[in-house]
């Protein structure tokens, strides 16, 4: 075999090829002149003369070369030569033996069919970074090494040229791990800050799920939340923090643990949303996140909303009708100065709404609103638990274990109650007119009430005496109009009074001559939980419940 002809197609000869100096001394000069060679550089500025990459030893160079080379030729690429690097590497081989049994790392590689490549295409192919049966990893070049002309019935040569990459990809492993090791701790992170288990009211069916993006992509800030508020009132929550990594984690977890901590001030919407702007901007002025934040009230048949840049809610009826909830919708939360706005959307038995991230929707190739209006489609035709919808709609969506972007999805649903079901969920009111005479009044419609939902006689007393406490505070303090609400479900008792007042009332301690303060104290007191908030009217509520007792 010429090792001439195919030396120059080593990697990088092509530009050495060229360094022949034009003061190399010309072949019928070499033997002119009695002045020594020594004597001669002493005497001139010449640089010595540079031999040309053709006059080189091409054995000797590549027996030399730290890179691993061997030649084959013919289909079944026999071993023509292998350098001293080689033969270190995987050890003494047999000239003229086939590949297929001379060089099994190579087969092992999976080599042999990019050699038959190189004959059959007449180029060079590269593998990267395969680690070898020595336990090093080499980037292997396989070259054509006989002219074009030569290549008659695949008779031609390939130059295998191994370069020992082991420290880039060992160094790239470490840089590999290292990343999974910190996406993990994102996920663990973001994991824990969500609901451990979600809180179920009386009144709503609620399921939810989260999956983070695939193991490519950064864990985001997505997170969900359920919040019982008392009085059978329920807050649902949805958010993402935009950024991934855990920085944006951390961040979620801050506004996730302030929306529970607003939410027991009962606030409206809007201003749950607008105590989180600020709140974001003191976390991060850089970060900004998307949030809606609603609230239901079964006595209202509604879900009471604000969104803060995020994706609209979807309500489909008991007919299978969805419903956008697309107004109002203010800026994101960290952007501050914007006075957010809450809105409406019918919720009654037999709906189911959806809440979600972006993640869901949101496709590369697709328009944001052909991604929801997707959405909508499968809504419509979903049914089942809501646990059950959930996963339909991440199905629908195409959202698998490799998806690019964090998914969140808050399912609820108020069914729809009849039969023996709906005995345990009712509800009776009255309009609290006149003056003290209303007291009595309330007294006795309670009671009456309380009877006919045949409540055990101390569940009945305690129930009669909230009543009574409440209607005289709201008719000491309150102003007209005022209205008493009892209601039931299959786990508790709901007392409520709501006047045209909007001055909230505190617990206090009472002297012992006071004839007055002790009502919301008893009140306390004696029942599982209460509360007060404003109402949208200018007025407000007070409440107080009984947890029933379990059925035996």
């Amino acid at each position: 075999m010429n090792f001439t002809r195919w030396s120059a197609r080593l990697p990088g000869t092509q530009r050495r090829a060229a360094a022949r100096t034009e003061h190399a001394v010309s072949p019928d000069r070499r033997g002119e002149g009695s002045v020594p060679a020594a004597r001669a550089e002493q005497l001139t500025d010449e640089e010595p003369p540079v031999p040309a990459v053709d006059e080189l030893p091409a054995r000797e160079v590549l027996d030399r070369v730290p890179a691993l080379v061997a030649l084959v030729h013919g289909p079944d690429h026999c071993i023509a030569y292998v350098n001293d690097a080689y033969v270190a590497a995987f050890g003494e081989r047999p000239l003229g033996e086939p590949a297929r049994e001379s060089l099994p790392e190579l087969a092992e590689l999976g080599l042999l069919p990019l050699l038959d490549q190189v004959l059959r295409s007449g180029k060079p192919r590269t593998l990267k970074s395969r680690k070898a049966p020595d336990g090093r990893s080499y980037t292997f070049t396989c070259t054509p090494a006989a002219e074009h002309g030569d290549r008659d019935g695949g008779d031609g040569a390939v130059l295998v040229f191994a370069t020992d990459v082991t420290d880039h990809a060992e160094a790239a492993e470490r840089l590999r791990a290292s990343e999974r090791r910190q996406r993990e701790t994102a996920v663990t992170l973001q994991r824990s800050l969500l609901p451990q288990e979600l809180e179920q009211p009386d009144d709503l069916r609620i399921a939810a799920t989260y999956q983070p993006g695939g193991t490519e992509s950064a864990v985001g800030g997505d997170w969900y939340d359920v919040i019982t508020l008392g009085g059978g009132r329920t807050a649902l929550v949805i958010g993402d923090v935009m950024g991934r990594g855990v920085r944006a984690a951390a961040v979620m977890g801050q506004l996730r643990t302030a929306v529970r901590a607003y939410a027991r001030l009962d606030l409206p919407p809007h201003e749950v949303l607008q105590l989180l702007d600020g709140l974001a901007t003191e976390i991060d002025a850089n970060q900004i996140a998307t949030c809606v934040y609603a609230i239901h009230d079964p006595n209202e048949g509604r879900l009471v909303y604000a969104s803060a840049g995020h994706l609209p809610i979807l309500v489909r009826d008991e007919s299978g009708t969805v419903l956008r909830a697309d107004e109002p919708t203010g800026p994101p939360l960290g952007t501050g100065g914007w006075m957010h706005a809450s809105g409406s959307v019918p919720l009654g038995p037999g709906s189911t709404a959806v809440l979600y991230t972006d993640g869901l929707v949101e496709r590369r190739d697709e328009d944001l609103d052909e991604g929801i209006a997707s959405l909508e489609r499968a809504l419509a035709g979903a049914t089942g638990t809501p646990q059950v919808i959930c996963d339909r709609l991440v199905r629908s969506a195409g959202v698998m274990a490799d998806h690019d972007d964090d998914v969140a999805v808050l399912v609820l649903q108020h069914p729809a109650r009849t039969g023996s079901d709906g005995e345990l969920f009712r509800n009776a009111a009255l309009e609290l007119l006149g003056g003290v005479e209303a007291a009595p009044r309330a007294r006795a419609f309670a009671s009456g009430v309380l009877t006919s939902w045949r409540f055990p006689a101390d569940l009945h007393d305690l129930g009669v005496l909230a009543t009574s406490e409440l209607v005289a505070n709201s008719l000491q303090h309150g102003t007209p109009p005022m209205r008493l609400r009892l209601r039931r479900t299959d786990r508790r008792l709901i007392v409520e009074v709501t006047d045209g007042d909007d001055h909230l009332p505190r617990r206090r301690r009472a002297e012992p001559g006071d004839e007055s303060g002790r009502g919301i104290a008893i009140v306390a007191t004696i029942a599982s939980n209460w509360g007060s908030r404003r109402t949208p009217g200018g007025g407000k509520a007070v409440w107080c419940e009984f947890v029933l007792p379990r059925a035996t």
